[in-house]
Order: structure tokens, then sequence, then C-alpha cells
């Protein structure tokens, strides 16, 4: 995928035991914008989850989707990452959109402390749910960072 360039908009997701965060970018795949927090009652139950990424691939016209890769802080996987990439293999077999997986370390912290910067200013509406978003548009942004253009 780097160096070519990508005809459709790109999604990013936050995997998690029973959160989606999603991003999706800008129609010139410059910016990711956070979009929503897909929820499960039950990390096995996914597929009404599938169902959701699935239309929102056809709404926005996906054409890759990015997956966060949770690694340790020493890179080894472990079984997050184990199933962040199940999750990614079997989208990719769903919707036939190319998935690569992003390192998501230390996102979510990340997107804490950004939504910890806003709630100085107002309320957070949301709570958890909005960190999986934004932890999802930073995804999204690495990825983003590191196209060859």
């Amino acid at each position: 995928m780097e160096g070519r360039q990508i005809m459709g908009r790109i999604l990013g997701l936050d995997y998690g035991s029973k959160t989606v965060g999603v991003a999706v970018t800008d129609g010139l795949n410059l910016t990711a914008l956070s979009l929503d927090t897909i929820r499960r009652d039950r990390e096995s139950h996914l597929r009404s989850t599938y169902r959701s990424i699935e239309q929102l691939t056809k709404e926005y016209d996906i054409a890759l989707i990015v997956v966060g890769l949770p690694l340790n802080m020493d890179g080894s996987e472990g079984e997050r990452a184990r199933l962040a990439r199940a999750f990614a293999d079997e989208l990719k077999r769903r919707t036939g959109i190319d998935t690569v997986m992003q390192d998501e370390r230390l996102t979510t912290v990340e997107a804490d402390e950004l939504l910890s910067l806003e709630e100085n200013r107002r309320k957070r509406a949301a709570g958890h749910e909005r960190v999986d978003s934004v932890a999802a548009a930073i995804i999204l942004t690495d990825y983003l960072n590191g196209l060859d253009r």
C-alpha cells in the first residue's frame, strides 16, 4: 500500500474486548476524524460489530482498513495482538477490503490525555467510549504519517 495512491477513504479501528473505536479519513486521506464507538456485550459477540463495520465501509467508500495492533511495550505480541490480527483477517474476508495493522502502543493513553485537555474546557459526554474513537483516530493518523506520499 505504501507509496501507492489510495482511491477511497481509509477506516481506522481500535479493537477492544467490548468496543471498537472507529475513525475515518477525510476525502483526501490527509486527516483522521474520530467517528464512533461500536459496543458489544461480550468479546465473542462480533457478528453485529462486523455488520456495522461492513455498513461503514460502504457508507464512506472505504478502500483500506487500518486496525490497531496492541503490541507489548517490548514490541512482542501477546493475546490481544493475536485477537486484533484475527479480527482484521475476518474483516478482510467479509468486506474484500485490504487490512493493515498499525502499532497502537500508548494510543489510548494519548487519547485520554487529549480528552483530559478538552475536559478542562467542557465535560466529556461519552466518557471511555469517546477515548476509543479518539484512539482510532490516533492509530489512523500514525498510519497516514508513515505513508510514502
